[in-house]
C-alpha cells in the first residue's frame, strides 16, 4: 500500500467516528501555542463504550503533504491501545484484535474502523467467563 493510498487520519475523524459507535469521547491536540507537548506528539483521543472497554488512540507524527492532496498536518498510521477498568488489557479470545497485547501499532483508517468497530460490541461478560474456564 503506498501512502497516497492511506486515509488520513485526524483527531476530528476519529472523534466523530467513535461517537457515531456510542462512545463518548475526548481528546487533546499535541502541540500548540498553548501546549508544550514532545515534538513527535500529534494528538490523543479517548473513548469508552457503553460496555466498559476504553480506546486510546496516539498519533505521534505528522506527514506534511502537498497543498493538493491534503491541508496542513495530517497521519496516516495510528497506536490504539484497549483499556478495560483503567488498566491496559486484550480482547477475549476469538477476537482478530488485542490478542496476547494491549496495543494495535501503526493502524491505518480502514484497521482503525474493524477495531472499533469490534471493541464497541463487545460483551463484557466474555471477561469473566472466560476468567473462569482459565482461558485469560
Amino acid at each position: 500500500m503506498s501512502d497516497s493510498d492511506l486515509k488520513p487520519i485526524t483527531e476530528a475523524t476519529l472523534k466523530t467516528h467513535l461517537e457515531n459507535l456510542g462512545a463518548r469521547v475526548m481528546t487533546r491536540s499535541g502541540r500548540n501555542e498553548h501546549y508544550g507537548s514532545p515534538r513527535e506528539f500529534s494528538f490523543e483521543v479517548r473513548s469508552i463504550f457503553n460496555n466498559g472497554l476504553s480506546l486510546q488512540i496516539i498519533a505521534r507524527q505528522h506527514n506534511y503533504r502537498d497543498p493538493w492532496e491534503t491541508v496542513g498536518k495530517i497521519n496516516d498510521l495510528v497506536d490504539v491501545f484497549l483499556l478495560k477498568d483503567g488498566t491496559y488489557t486484550e480482547l477475549p479470545k476469538g477476537f482478530i484484535f488485542f490478542q496476547k497485547c494491549d496495543t494495535e501499532e501503526s493502524v491505518d483508517w480502514d484497521t482503525f474502523c474493524s477495531i472499533a468497530d469490534c471493541v464497541a460490541t463487545v460483551n463484557p461478560k466474555l471477561y469473566h467467563l472466560q476468567q473462569l474456564t482459565g482461558d485469560l
